[in-house]
């Protein structure tokens, strides 16, 4: 395994694939990327344990999202099944899950350190989906802990961005693969600074079209009648191009369920 030395167009490159893979299974990948959210909004709801056991399984679920979208390169439609590829029984399983309890130890420290900055209603509100006003969600302490954790969330993402496709598809021990994950997106930031502000300009653009439309219809109420299957597919959309970036900052060799050697189609 090789890691590579990107330029930063390949970040918009990595979102046209996976824009244009989507759309050779639309609803496959809308209806799972939607299985995917249902799923993590069911497991959250578990009483005590709910928020960290969803968390230990979002690893495994965004691998599954990947071996959908290589299937739906193919133009073959992604079975359901397709999600779970990561927890089958085989020598793999065990590592994801635990690279899946490493992902929520991190994130619930993170959390933990944000109850430090505001006392805990940041952490309230992003784990338990609680209500606030908008004097609170405003205020000084609030904004400050979402910032904290914004940035302390930055380098966890960065360790976990490629680590769930290197232990199920190249078997490579949970700790290091965080550290190639890392190491990887470190080396090419450039690629990943474009990749994140084009996505961030779709996520704009999506949520302002759907505001003109409902202008346009007259009705304020349709808002998030628009706006809801407007973003699931623009999310669908990004979690179909994760793949991508695993494919050109590594270049693997063998393997039957390695991701296909890049290509900027």
């Amino acid at each position: 395994m090789q890691l590579n030395t990107l330029p930063a167009r390949s970040g918009l490159t990595w979102v046209r694939q996976g824009i244009r893979t989507f759309w050779r299974q639309p609803l496959a990948m809308s209806g799972l990327f939607f299985l995917f959210m249902v799923l993590v909004s069911l497991v959250s709801i578990v009483p005590i344990i709910g928020a960290g056991l969803a968390l230990v399984l979002l690893p495994a679920l965004t691998l599954g999202m990947m071996a959908a979208t290589e299937v739906a390169e193919d133009q073959r439609f992604p079975m359901p099944v397709q999600l779970f590829a990561a927890l089958k029984n085989g020598p793999q399983r065990k590592a994801m899950l635990q690279l899946g309890a490493g992902y929520a130890v991190g994130f619930l420290a993170i959390m933990g350190i944000s109850v430090l900055v505001d006392g805990g209603t940041f952490a309230r509100v992003y784990l338990t989906g609680a209500n606030m006003s908008p004097e609170v969600v405003n205020s000084a302490p609030f904004q400050s802990a979402l910032w904290v954790s914004m940035l302390l969330y930055i380098p966890l993402a960065m360790m976990f961005w490629h680590a769930p496709a290197l232990v199920h598809w190249q078997a490579v021990p949970p700790a290091k693969s965080l550290f190639f994950s890392f190491l990887a997106c470190w080396r090419n930031l450039r690629a990943f600074m474009v990749y994140g502000a084009v996505w961030f300009g779709l996520f704009i653009a999506a949520a302002t079209l759907s505001m003109l439309v409902t202008s346009l219809l007259g009705n304020p109420s349709l808002l998030m009648a628009i706006l809801m299957p407007v973003g699931l597919m623009v999310a669908a959309m990004f979690f179909t191009s994760m793949v991508y970036s695993v494919r050109d900052c590594f270049q693997v060799n063998g393997g039957d369920h390695a991701p296909r050697a890049h290509d900027h189609a």
